[in-house]
């Protein structure tokens, strides 16, 4: 029976953002074939480092690994964009710095999940829907920092790469500034799915899921 594990945070234990409705992981078991399990390993608030945790939870029928973690690493950076400086530079070395940290961060966690030897995509962080244009001009501006960790990994590794800035595009895709909707929810649930039931053959180079 294939068995699909969902690693990472809030963007896929949605469940207390959406009400009566539909978290991801249940909507996914709603696309994908009724042979196919479904395991939510993905807690809300989680951070990069989190994610070995979460991997200690997995059984050995495991197939696939999906992940999406990051988020909250960057949200716990966010204090940065009130910041002053002296000039532009002083604040790409800082966004930098950043970076470098969340690079190790990242790729050590990506590495511990590669160990499991399973199909596995890993997810971008979409942009924030935030109210205010110039909060969200700046705020995801300084998400593609994050994001160019992410794409670098998954690309480095010859992985899925579910892009959620394309795939989560309209504002009624997100519940709250950042977390996702049952629309949204339902988007990511339905590129789950085409990764999980792509062919089965040996993967050379990286696919990005787009939609």
């Amino acid at each position: 029976m294939p068995h699909v594990v969902l690693l990472g945070d809030s963007i896929f234990d949605n469940g207390s953002y959406v009400g009566d409705g539909p978290d991801v992981a249940s909507q996914l078991r709603s696309i994908l074939p009724t042979e196919w399990r479904t395991s939510l390993h993905a807690v809300d608030g989680s951070l990069t480092g989190d994610v070995k945790r979460q991997l200690g939870w997995l059984g050995s029928d495991v197939t696939h690994l999906v992940l999406s973690v990051g988020g909250n690493d960057a949200l716990n950076h966010s204090g940065i964009l009130g910041e002053p400086a002296a000039s532009v530079s002083e604040v790409l070395d800082r966004l930098a710095s950043i970076r470098d940290n969340f690079a190790h961060s990242y790729n050590a966690m990506l590495d511990g999940v590669m160990t499991r030897n399973r199909p596995t995509a890993v997810c971008t962080i979409y942009d924030g829907r935030f109210a205010e244009p110039m909060q969200r001009r700046i705020a995801n501006t300084a998400l593609t920092v994050f994001n160019d960790v992410i794409t670098r990994a998954a690309f480095l590794r010859g992985l899925t790469l579910i892009d959620l800035r394309l795939i989560c595009d309209h504002d009624e895709d997100l519940a709250n500034p950042i977390e996702p909707s049952v629309k949204g929810g339902f988007k990511i649930a339905r590129a789950i799915a085409a990764f999980c039931q792509a062919p089965n053959r040996p993967r050379v180079n990286s696919e990005v899921l787009a939609h």
